[in-house]
């Protein structure tokens, strides 16, 4: 995502698509351009996207949106073949961790709007028009061309060839045999007139003085016009924000209620309440360009409400725009991303340097504000293991149908008693993904994640995310975490697109005996353009985070403790299976609007069978700016 948000940022945001090509399965935008979510490749869209011309992300999430490199290159290109998703803002979007189990990650840059681009030639185009256009308009009489058959054109011609008075164009031709309007020719007259060098001859004195009082009155308007578009210049040079920074934002605004029903835990029976509630969040993103290839990204984030407090069952009903601070404003991200070719991209910063800020993701579709209505359909889980503080990432095109991602990340990097490797208390997670797109409709990644946690939990938020019981004692449960998983996305149509994941994790408590593991999966139906230009459908059906396997020693075991409440000397993983569907459609309303009405069934939440099914029914609104 680190290429996609560059060249978003700087071309026009579209954070997080593996592909150069803008997809209609993306955030809407105002050119559909929004994280939207053309998202595109990381970081090799930034030498395209980042150029000296203005500057397409997530974030949310996506946060998420943003043109890849080979998009604007060759729009035939291959999905995952850009880093531009590293300079761009999904951009995907850019999720937010936080070390609470109920805190999650909010897409960035992985879920900009693709409308978010820095000061384009439009803009200053707009700003130097005159409103007034009809008065600038001559008489009809005025508006005849001079042809290089009239007397006037020959006489300005041959001074042109004697005095070297215009520069011409800029393949160093004057195409003098081309006919000119009236105000092209006084242009080309004034620039003589105003010539220093000219020494005439009293002939082309007066061939000039001939000249000058038959073009009088588009002389006095050229002038007219250039001292107006100098004066315009200042002001806007004396009153801009920045030369080089965007503002840009996301908010989004979710109803939401469940039914009734009963859930067990410690082998106490807990009745959910089902009144429905309001979910808020809100990402603020500045993105700064210092020069064609490199770009400050500074992201602020804030909510409120969530879909469940019941304990133990929230990391299977989180929605995806869930991001409770109390509405406290907190800084989610601070990272500088650099293109250092046109095929590597580097990203390095005290927050938001992540797996999901950096990996390229393959569906399309994922964004908190535009995507799918929960937390586990955005991506696979895996990818959200560890925490989304300090670090360094990088996204590489090995060709163009391969790409490569790696990244290192520390919760606290700016601590002195942990410091940037972590130390005994803090989280760090090293990464890396490889993209293959052996076709333009197929992207296939391959993801490996290396994670420590003290607390006994991987911190991806999503299903049985706690896999080891913490010491009453000592407050610990340090693991060691293998995590293998592979996603794939398959454009069936321009109206089909078909995908899904697998993801497996290997934890082994340290300083004791015993592993854990857990296994997730999911199968997804995109529709985009469904109903509409802009619009999209979607159906997931999938296994959250399983722990299938533990023999942790006594005390230990997270799956006896939940359902039994007890601690017997044998192991085990969970007794049953969660199933997760999943059905939403959002509706474009407009390039800035869209509404999501959808639906989420859990059967045997907390992979528990007693447990009731749960409903969640949703109606999101997003707001991009």
């Amino acid at each position: 995502m680190l290429l996609g948000l560059l060249a978003a940022a700087i071309g026009g945001l579209t954070l997080g698509v593996p592909t150069a090509q803008a997809s209609s399965d993306v955030l809407p935008s105002s050119s559909e351009a929004n994280v939207t979510e053309a998202i595109a490749d990381p970081l090799i869209a930034l030498d395209e996207t980042l150029s000296d011309e203005p500057l397409t992300a997530e974030s949310p999430e996506e946060d998420s949106a943003v043109l890849t490199i080979s998009a604007l290159e060759d729009e035939a290109a291959m999905a995952p073949t850009s880093v531009d998703h590293l300079l761009d803002a999904d951009a995907d979007d850019a999720d937010l961790t936080s070390s609470q189990s109920d805190d999650f990650q909010l897409d960035e840059p992985s879920v900009l709007p693709e409308d978010v681009d820095a000061l384009t030639v439009l803009d200053i185009h707009e700003i130097g028009i005159d409103r007034d256009s009809m008065a600038q308009v001559t008489s009809v009489t005025q508006l005849s061309d001079v042809r290089p058959t009239d007397w006037a054109y020959q006489a300005l011609l041959s001074l042109i060839e004697r005095y070297g008075c215009i520069a011409g164009y800029p393949d160093g031709t004057f195409r003098g045999n081309q006919p000119l309007s009236r105000y092209e020719f006084a242009a080309g007259l004034n620039a003589c007139l105003e010539s220093a060098a000219l020494s005439l001859s009293p002939a082309d004195a007066s061939v000039f003085s001939s000249l000058e009082q038959e073009f009088a009155g588009e002389l006095v308007s050229l002038r007219g016009r250039v001292d107006s578009l100098e004066a315009r210049v200042s002001t806007l040079e004396a009153n801009q924000f920045s030369t080089t920074s965007k503002l840009f934002g996301q908010v989004v605004v979710g109803v939401q209620g469940r039914n009734n029903y009963e859930f067990s835990i410690f082998r106490d029976v807990l009745e959910n309440n089902s009144q429905p509630n309001l979910v808020t969040n809100v990402q603020l993103n500045l993105l700064t360009q210092f020069d064609a290839r490199s770009i400050l990204l500074i992201g602020l984030q804030g909510g409120a409400g969530n879909t469940s407090n019941t304990p133990g069952l929230s990391d299977f009903t989180r929605l995806a725009y869930e991001g409770d601070t109390n509405n406290n404003i907190e800084l989610s991200d601070v990272s500088f991303r650099h293109l250092l070719n046109r095929d590597l991209a580097l990203i390095v910063g005290p927050r938001g340097v992540n797996a999901v800020n950096t990996f390229r993701g393959i569906n399309r579709v994922e964004s908190a504000g535009f995507g799918p209505l929960s937390r586990f359909a955005q991506r696979n889980p895996i990818i959200g293991i560890g925490s989304g503080g300090g670090g360094v990432g990088l996204d590489w095109q090995l060709a163009n149908w391969a790409s490569f991602q790696a990244v290192y990340s520390a919760s606290s990097a700016t601590d002195p008693n942990n410091g940037f490797f972590g130390g005994d208390n803090g989280i760090t997670t090293v990464g890396g993904q490889l993209v293959l797109s052996p076709s333009r409709d197929i992207d296939i990644s391959m993801q490996y994640i290396n994670s420590y946690s003290p607390f006994g939990r991987l911190f991806s938020g999503v299903g049985d995310d706690q896999v080891a019981v913490i010491d009453g004692f000592t407050g610990r449960a340090p693991i060691q975490t293998n995590a293998f998983g592979t996603t794939l996305e398959w454009r069936v149509a321009d109206a089909l697109t078909a995908g899904g994941w697998v993801g497996y994790t290997n934890s082994n408590l340290l300083g004791e005996s015993g592993s854990i593991e857990t296994f997730n999966w999911m199968a997804f139906l995109n529709f985009p353009d469904f109903l509409g230009e802009g619009n999209l459908a979607g159906i997931y059906v999938g296994q959250p985070p399983k722990i299938t396997s533990s023999n942790l020693p006594l005390n230990r075991n997270i799956p006896s403790l939940i359902n039994r409440g007890e601690f017997p000397s044998g192991g085990g993983g969970q007794p049953s299976t969660t199933t997760h569907v999943e059905a939403f459609y959002r509706w474009r309303v407009s390039d800035n609007i869209s509404v999501t009405p959808g639906f989420v069934l859990l059967f045997n939440p907390g992979h528990n069978s007693s447990n009731d099914t749960i409903f969640i029914g949703a109606l999101r609104t997003t707001f991009t700016f």
